[in-house]
């Protein structure tokens, strides 16, 4: 069987067809250009929307400087660290900051809660003996038992809830253990944690004085002490009523 010749007529559709499927691919493909450079308005809309929206800033980080009141740092949000030595004046704090230090109240110092003997043969009984005198002349059983109360109420108001410590940082025996105004909250109201010691009758006052935060020098603070120590004595409260 032999083949007949493609005629001139039948090449000729065939280019035909061959470039009408190249011109409909070419118009495809304008069309499908055209579509990705010029996208319906509702997108426009959107990535102009999203390249007109500023990027938000940044957290800042909060600031771990303290504020100031005259000489003295503030710290707020205090909380009571655990520590073998905490008593009624003198405590270890955990700082906002993250830092443990120990404090000492001004004003005031309540009495030895334990009758103790050190290494070498010393003892706090002297001391005692000394705190027990000036509380109204009171046994050295009595101001250890005054001791154990201060302590108490000490501790448990500094740990029931955060308070505000005032220092600057002044530490006369070089032994770490620093001054400082404790602000507390009692009754709802702000108050500083020595005064409600005086009030209760648990302390003496004998450690060192200093202005208070809000410039109040300390002969007047000491009289206003006094005044409240009066107070005391006359509701016979804490060593007061022995």
């Amino acid at each position: 069987m032999t083949r007949r010749p493609i005629g001139k007529t039948s090449w000729f559709t065939v280019l035909l067809i061959v470039a009408a499927i190249a011109l409909w691919a070419l118009d495809q493909q304008r069309a499908l250009d055209s579509k990705e450079k010029n996208p319906p308005a509702a997108k426009q809309t959107e990535k102009a929307e999203k390249a007109e929206k500023p990027s938000p800033a940044p957290a800042s980080k909060p600031s771990t400087k303290p504020a100031r009141a005259g000489r003295y740092e503030i710290y707020q949000n205090c909380r009571l660290a655990e520590a073998r030595n905490n008593d009624g004046d003198s405590f270890m704090i955990l700082l906002p900051d993250g830092r443990k230090k120990e404090f000492r109240l001004y004003y005031v110092d309540t009495p030895e809660s334990a009758f103790k003997r050190y290494a070498g043969g010393d003892s706090n009984h002297e001391r005692i003996r000394q705190q027990a005198a000036e509380l109204g002349g009171i046994t050295p059983e009595q101001a250890v038992e005054i001791g154990k109360k201060g302590k108490a109420f000490t501790l448990g108001l500094l740990e029931s809830k955060p308070f505000t410590i005032y220092t600057e940082w002044d530490s006369p025996y070089n032994d770490e253990r620093y001054h400082a105004f404790v602000e507390v909250i009692d009754q709802g109201k702000p108050r500083w944690l020595h005064e409600l010691l005086v009030e209760r009758g648990l302390v003496r006052m004998k450690t060192k004085p200093a202005d208070l935060p809000d410039g109040t020098p300390v002969s007047s603070h000491r009289e206003h002490l006094r005044s409240l120590e009066r107070s005391a004595k006359k509701k016979e409260v804490g060593a007061w009523g022995l």
